[in-house]
């Protein structure tokens, strides 16, 4: 099938499951790591950060057809943990072959634990049991060290000369009661411990004085609860004749949209190649859509909290960090899962079930107008199609969610919840920079940043972008009233002219538009970047995290596409002072009117805690919107069919 040519029916299923952008497989994992290490002339105890697909060149993918041969590679992100060097290596999985290695300075990779059900917990035991930190439990009153949980958190970049070279993190330590209850409730403040992980050992510990543990329970968990609502009646949400979409192999067709599934360890989910269908042609709107990058800076100076700026996605992984999603819990109704394809420290591969979620739901009205003269009404019902993933970093669960909607809009969602950070102060403190969600329990004020990476592919590949603010007219003898507005557009040429802000009071938004492409009223056709909640960071312009993420800085970026350009603050943020990323690409000042332009959207949720954000965080939302501008000539849902009733009404009705 050819993007843009009346469709054809002549892709079978087979051809539609096997792409060249389908992610790697177990096998390929396995076979990629025996390559480099059978090849690469490295040490054999490697330990494997990433190991992804190699996105083809996009105009091999752009023209590929089922037949054609496409370069089939492997990247891969090592770490020698005695030298402590990391190298990065592609590997053809046509020829067996390795293709490329380099040794790159001065960078540290994401987190390397291990699995982190097995070996850190290992790692954790070694430092609960070690003398040194025994007795500054001991100095709390805490005598069981098994009741004790450290999470380990990236340690930033503030230039300390002692960390220079390291390879760190910090573990923060709460103590449970016993042993399955809410461990967060109970923080033991002021005792951190700095880790070398490429030695397996405690670097240092930092004792900055007792605080008494809080001493209330903090549990959420339904074992606990007393009792439950009693008044809730089911909801049973059934598709008897079978869901809407089409799915073959990463392949999905739903409604008039077609698009692929994606996954890597570092964004999660990825969506690839999404088209929809106007008078019989397959018009591309998106070539790729994922998560780039996300940050969350905590407000809090004292102790080491000033250190709190966690990336969860280049420092972590979203991606290895996804649940096993369960049907009647995440997702609801006719239910299809990908599962995906990860693997260990040591390159060994698995399959993880479950975790991408796609299913419909209702969403409401999606048209309607009563023509009361002939007393005829005109209805609509909305759907749309939830492509998602859950992820725990920590303390904390992201959803992420892309919907595709009939009227060809496009959300993109992040869904937060789980379980504050949480600190301890002393009885009778009321913290400035926190709120008491329990005794002696302060949850830190905090943001959370997202940098959501769109390589648009606007009816092809050659788009430029606008910034749209409605404007007051001025008084003149066209507009003596004073009531007339309207809307100013402006051409943004070159990527110096970014990054831009959001302005409510001006309406903002932004299009992308194709110049070669017109509309049924000869205006180029376009799509909107609509903004939902959004925020500003709240730190001093010379803070460390303003340096680390300065994707934050702005809400609306542009440039042209790179192939290796994917993440927003750079490839390796991990203890990275900073600069690397958006700023650094952004210096070239490449030119962006009808080029092949990539849009790099942040947005921010500004998380002040409440008393009813604990135990358990209800869901916060937070995302953007990316709707059709004169992309179609008239509206493209009118097409959908009436729905047979199920309305409350006393004779017949149709909705």
């Amino acid at each position: 099938m050819v993007v843009g040519d009346k469709l054809k029916q002549t892709n079978t299923k087979e051809d539609l499951a096997n792409h060249p952008l389908d992610p790697l497989s177990v096998e390929e994992i396995d076979r990629a790591v025996a390559i480099v290490k059978a090849t690469a002339g490295l040490t054999d105890d490697l330990l494997f950060e990433t190991i992804v697909l190699r996105e083809p060149l996009k105009d091999d993918v752009l023209n590929y057809e089922p037949g054609l041969f496409v370069p089939r590679e492997a990247f891969l992100v090592a770490l020698d943990p005695k030298k402590g060097q990391v190298h990065e290596l592609i590997v053809s999985l046509d020829t067996n072959e390795l293709l490329e290695s380099e040794h790159i300075e001065g960078v540290k990779p994401a987190f390397i634990f291990g699995d982190q059900e097995t070996n850190f917990l290992q790692f954790e035991s070694k430092i609960k049991n070690d003398p040194r930190y025994v007795e500054a439990l001991n100095k709390r009153g805490i005598t069981d060290p098994d009741l004790v949980m450290i999470d380990p958190w990236p340690i930033s970049n503030f230039g300390n000369k002692n960390e220079e070279g390291k390879r760190l993190a910090i573990g923060r330590a709460w103590v449970r009661r016993e042993p399955t209850d809410n461990g967060y409730a109970r923080p033991i403040e002021g005792l951190s411990v700095i880790i070398d992980l490429d030695k397996s050992e405690i670097f240092e510990i930092q004792d900055f004085g007792v605080v008494p543990i809080p001493p209330e329970d903090g549990n959420y968990a339904a074992r606990y609860q007393e009792s439950f609502r009693e008044d809730l009646k089911p909801i049973e949400i059934t598709q008897p004749e079978g869901p809407s979409f089409e799915v073959t192999g990463n392949h999905v067709k739903w409604q008039k949209w077609e698009l692929r599934v994606g996954y890597t360890p570092r964004e999660g989910l990825v969506i690839h190649n999404v088209t929809y269908e106007d008078q019989g042609k397959l018009r591309p709107v998106l070539y790729r859509g994922a998560l780039s990058e996300m940050v969350v800076p905590y407000g809090d100076p004292t102790n080491d909290h000033y250190k709190k700026q966690v990336f969860d996605s280049g420092e972590v992984g979203i991606g290895k960090c996804a649940n096993s999603l369960e049907l009647g819990c995440d997702c609801l109704g006719e239910i299809y899962y990908f599962d995906v394809s990860l693997y260990d420290i040591t390159g060994k591969a698995n399959t993880q079930k479950n975790v991408v979620c796609m299913h419909e739901e209702d969403f409401g009205v999606l048209w309607k107008h009563t023509d009361s003269r002939i007393g005829e009404t005109e209805v609509r019902r909305s759907r749309r199609l939830v492509v998602s993933f859950f992820t725990t970093v920590g303390n904390y669960e992201y959803g992420f969610f892309w919907y595709f909607y009939q009227d060809g809009s496009i959300d993109y969602e992040v869904k937060l919840t789980g379980i504050v950070n949480s600190s301890a102060v002393p009885a009778g403190v009321k913290p400035k920079h926190g709120t008491l969600v329990a005794p002696q329990v302060v949850a830190h004020n905090h943001q959370h940043y997202f940098n959501v990476r769109l390589d648009m592919m606007i009816d092809g590949q050659e788009n430029s972008v606008y910034e749209v603010d409605t404007v007051r007219d001025p008084i003149s003898e066209d507009n003596e009233h004073g009531n007339a507005f309207s809307v100013q557009k402006t051409l943004l040429t070159e990527e110096n002219d970014f990054p831009r802000k959001i302005d409510p009071f001006a309406a903002r938004y932004w299009t992308v538009a194709n110049h070669s492409s017109h509309n049924y009223m000869g205006e180029p056709v376009a799509y909107r970047i609509a903004p939902g909640e959004n925020v500003l960071p709240f730190h001093h312009d010379d803070a460390v995290i303003m340096k680390r993420a300065a994707f934050m800085t702005g809400h609306m970026w542009a440039t042209e596409y790179a192939r290796d350009e994917l993440f927003a603050a750079g490839n390796y943020p991990s203890q990275h002072p900073g600069g690397d990323g958006l700023p650094k690409w952004m210096s070239n000042n490449r030119n962006l009117e009808d080029k092949d332009v990539v849009i790099w959207y942040t947005f921010g949720h500004n998380h002040i805690p409440r008393l009813e954000d604990w135990p358990v965080m209800p869901v916060a939302y937070t995302g953007f919107s990316i709707r059709p501008s004169g992309f179609f000539d008239r509206n493209p849902a009118l097409d959908v069919p009436p729905s047979e009733s199920h309305c409350s009404c006393d004779g017949d009705c149709a909705c």
